[in-house]
C-alpha cells in the first residue's frame, strides 16, 4: 500500500498563502470550482482514486504547529496577525475533494468557499505526481544523482550570475526528491539561489519563501467583475491588502497585450516588476521595457521573474538577451524537482467557476499568451476575446 503522505500544512506554495490572507479579508462568502486537467494523457493504473483518496483524507489531520506559526509572523511581516490566527485553527475538509477513476484517467474536482478551498490545488497535484510514478513502478535516479545534477545546475546558474528559486512543488517527481533538491540548492554555497516558493521547505532551510498571486486571482475578478475589469480591480485589491509588499504582477491571464494596457504608471511604479509565464520570453522582454519606457520608468529599476517551463538554455538565453536592459530573476520548477530521469508530468488544476448570488456558476477562462494554455469553457473564451478585443 502506498505511503504517500503531505507532512505540512505549509507544504504548498507561497502564493497559495498570500492569496488566501487576501481571500479571507475580501471574499468570504464566495464559492468556486476547480478541476484537474490531464494535459499530457497520463495513465493512472486500477486503484488509483482509492490511494489518492487516503493521501487526501490524511490531510485533515494536517495542522499550523505553533512553530510554523511563528516561522511565518517573523518572516512575512505584510501577512495579517488575524489571517495566521485563522490558518492556525485551519483544517483541510476532504469532502471538498471529489475524485473519480475512469479507467486509466482520473477526474478530480474541488467545490466550496474559495478561501478554504485556495489550498488544496497545489498539494492534490503533488500527491497525484507522486502517486503516479509509485504506482507505475517506475524507478528514478538514486539520491545521489539528484543531488549531483542539483548542484550542476546550481554551478550553471551561478556561472551566469542570474539570480533563481525554486518553483516546483506543483510537479515534483516526490517529496523526498524535492527535499533533496533545495537541500543540495542550500548547500552550494556559491549559489544566487534566493529561496522557494514551497513554505515548509523554506521553513526548513532557513531561505526565502516566495510568491505573490496565480492566474486564479485574476480569474476569479473576471467571473466577479467582468473580463474588461479584471486586471485593473485584482492589482487594486492586491494594493489594498498588500500595501506595496509582492510587488510581481502576473501577466497574463488574458495576454501581455490586454494587461499592460492596464498596468498604468500608477502600477508601473508601485509594482517591483512583472512575472512571464506564457509565450514567447524574448517578445516578452520588449514589450515589458517598452511600456516601463513609455510610461517614464527606468526598465533597470524593474524586473521580470522568469517562469515558463525553464531549463538552463532557456535561461542562458534570456539572461544574454536582458543583460544591461532590465533587471531578471528566474523561477525553476519541475526542470529541478522532476530531473530525475523520468519523464516529468504534464498536469495542471485550474479554478474552472464561480458561483453568483443567485447561484449559477459563471465559467472562468484562462488565456495566456499561448493558444496550447487556454484553459475553460470554449463559449466563454470565445466571449472573452471578443470583449478584450483579442484576434488570433
Amino acid at each position: 500500500m502506498s505511503q504517500v503522505r503531505l507532512h505540512s500544512i505549509l507544504d504548498n506554495d507561497f502564493y497559495k498563502i498570500t492569496m488566501q490572507n487576501a481571500v479571507v479579508k475580501l471574499f468570504p462568502k464566495q464559492r468556486v470550482k476547480y478541476g484537474f486537467i490531464n494535459r499530457g494523457k497520463h495513465h493512472f493504473p486500477e486503484g488509483f482514486d482509492t490511494e489518492l483518496r487516503k493521501a487526501v483524507s490524511a490531510m485533515a489531520e494536517l495542522k499550523l504547529t505553533k512553530a510554523e506559526k511563528e516561522y511565518l509572523r517573523v518572516t512575512c511581516p505584510y501577512i495579517d496577525l488575524p489571517y495566521l490566527d485563522f490558518l492556525e485553527g485551519y483544517h483541510y475538509d476532504p469532502s471538498e475533494v471529489h475524485i473519480k477513476q475512469n479507467g486509466n484517467d482520473i477526474e478530480v474536482w474541488v467545490e466550496g468557499l474559495w478561501y478554504r478551498t485556495i489550498l488544496w490545488e497545489v498539494p492534490l497535484l503533488a500527491l497525484i505526481s507522486e502517486l503516479h510514478y509509485e504506482m507505475n513502478h517506475m524507478e528514478r535516479d538514486n539520491n545521489e544523482e539528484v543531488m549531483r545534477n542539483t548542484l550542476e545546475k546550481s554551478e550553471k546558474l551561478n556561472q551566469l550570475g542570474v539570480t533563481f528559486a525554486e518553483f516546483g512543488t506543483r510537479r515534483r517527481h516526490s517529496y523526498k526528491v524535492h527535499d533533496l533538491v533545495v537541500e543540495a540548492l542550500v548547500k552550494n554555497q556559491n549559489s544566487k539561489f534566493i529561496g522557494s516558493s514551497n513554505v515548509h521547505f523554506a521553513m526548513k532551510y532557513g531561505i526565502k519563501p516566495i510568491g505573490t498571486h496565480a492566474h486564479e486571482w485574476f480569474m476569479f475578478h473576471a467571473a466577479e467583475y467582468g473580463f474588461k475589469m479584471a486586471n485593473e480591480l485584482a492589482l487594486e485589491h492586491w494594493v489594498d491588502v498588500y500595501r506595496g509588499d509582492l510587488g510581481v504582477a502576473l501577466s497574463d491571464t488574458y495576454t501581455t497585450d490586454v494587461f499592460f494596457q492596464q498596468f498604468d504608471k500608477k502600477f508601473a511604479k508601485l509594482f517591483d516588476g512583472v512575472r512571464h509565464d506564457s509565450g514567447d520570453p524574448l517578445e516578452f522582454t520588449d514589450k515589458t521595457i517598452a511600456h516601463y519606457q513609455n510610461n517614464g520608468i527606468n526598465p533597470l529599476f524593474k524586473y521580470i521573474i522568469f517562469s515558463d517551463g525553464l531549463n538552463l538554455e532557456k535561461v542562458e538565453e534570456i539572461t544574454s538577451y536582458c543583460k544591461g536592459k532590465i533587471g531578471i530573476s528566474f523561477g525553476i520548477g519541475t526542470n529541478l524537482t522532476n530531473d530525475v530521469g523520468l519523464k516529468p508530468m504534464n498536469i495542471v488544476m485550474k479554478l474552472i467557476g464561480v458561483q453568483a448570488d443567485n447561484g449559477d456558476w459563471i465559467p472562468t477562462v484562462k488565456l495566456s499568451d499561448e493558444r496550447g494554455k487556454y484553459t475553460g469553457d470554449p463559449k466563454m473564451i470565445e466571449l472573452a476575446k471578443e470583449f478584450l478585443r483579442i484576434e488570433n
